[in-house]
Formats: C-alpha cells, structure tokens, sequence
C-alpha cells in the first residue's frame, strides 16, 4: 500500500489527549494533528523524533493532518495509524501472502458475531467452511530485543475477542488471530504479560481452545507499508 497523498515529515512536539500530537513540519509549521491510535504508544513514539503525517484539504476536517508513522525511541518506524493494519492484511489475504489462509472463495468484512456482540474483522469462506480472522496492530518494540509485544495498555476488548474466537474454536469453526506487525527490525512477537496479565492469559486460554495464532511483519518506509513475511509467535 503506497501512501496516498505522498506523506510529509515533521518532528513530534507531544501527544496528548490520547487523539491529538502536537508537530513542527520540515518547513517550520506547527501544527496540531490527528492521532488514530487509542492505545498507549509506549515505546512507540519520542519527543523530539521523526514523524511522517498525511495532510488532508477537507475543510470539513477540525484537524488538517493525520499522524501515520512514528520513529520509535529504539531508532525504528512503527505504522501508527492502527486504521491501517486491516487493509495492509486484506491486500495480503487477496495477494496469498498470508499462505496459512490461502484458498478461501468469500471475502467479508466486519461480520458480526459471538456471544458478546462482537463484529470479526474479516470472515473468509472455504469450500469447507469459514475462517473467522482477528486482526490486532501490534508497535510495541523494546532496546535490544528483535521481539514486539502486544498489547501496549490493557484492553478488556482485545480479551473479549479472544473469548469469542475461543468459543469458535470449541465449536469446530476455525478462529484466527493473527497480529500485523506495524514495526521494523522485528523477528517475533508475544503477548505483554508485564502490561496486560488478562489479555496474556486469554490468549493462552484461546490457543488451548484451538485458536490459531499468526504474526505477519511489514516492510515499511515513508512511501509504502505492505506485509511481507511470517513472524515468530511466542507464547
């Protein structure tokens, strides 16, 4: 996926109010822009360090930017637009990078679901069934560690997904959770016990359910992002 409109640069100043960063451009522009990430960003963004945003000429628009990569304090790029991590992996399910869900006939998005009300990111329809698929964007990165960790604060959310997927997966229908992962230089990817024991301990319940768990990393630049390989899951 190429970035479109072309992304601009620009140095973080701070985030705040979990949706807003506050940005001086290439040029010298401050600017208050969007940030489309509901989760905590630790490790994954740095006063001072690069960001890349897309300007948006919508007058309709309160904010005239959105915030898209960030430089990681590790000297990475992290995707930060969490919005993203669905169309990367549909352009790699459609394309068959994602070789473990290849085959299907039927592509749906946001299909509702489950006991708790929920809607699966993408439902896929094989000729001998479906494929339930959970698709959670993963940043968090550490010093000296080729390892991301997923999630960056608790998420009640991401543990009631994984309950869903589970009861799925008691049923005989085939659950998948498969993290995008939005970071370079990273080889692996595990749950954040340290931060969210919950969701740590859902995701083992679930893969002792007969949830499958698959991690695809991405090539990314402040041109283009797309997946491009299969990732270690660390369990």
């Amino acid at each position: 996926m190429r970035f479109s409109p072309e992304l601009e640069e620009g140095r973080l100043i701070k985030r705040y109010k979990r949706f807003l960063a506050d940005i001086q451009t290439t040029t010298g522009e401050l600017m208050t822009i969007h940030c489309p990430n509901t989760g905590s960003m630790f490790n994954c963004m740095v006063e001072g360090g690069q960001v890349w945003f897309s300007r948006s000429n919508d007058p309709k628009r309160k904010l005239p930017g959105t915030w898209e990569i960030s430089e990681t304090p590790q000297g990475r790029l992290a995707c930060v637009n969490t919005g993203r991590a669905n169309r990367l992996i549909e352009e790699a399910l459609l394309a068959g990078v994602i070789t473990e869900l290849d085959g299907f006939t039927t592509l749906k998005r946001e299909v509702a679901y489950g006991q708790e009300k929920s809607r699966i990111d993408f439902r896929l329809e094989y000729p001998e069934g479906f494929a339930f698929v959970e698709v959670k964007s993963v940043t968090l990165g550490f010093d000296g560690s080729r390892v991301a960790a997923f999630p960056d604060a608790v998420t009640q959310r991401g543990a009631k997904h994984l309950r869903e997927l589970a009861t799925l997966a008691r049923e005989g229908v085939r659950a998948v959770q498969l993290y995008c992962v939005n970071l370079t230089g990273i080889d692996a990817v595990r749950p954040a016990e340290e931060i969210d024991p919950g969701y740590a301990a859902a995701l083992r319940e679930a893969v002792a359910a007969g949830v499958q768990v698959l991690a695809y990393g991405v090539s990314l630049t402040p041109e283009a992002v797309v997946v491009d390989r299969r990732l270690e899951v660390i369990l």
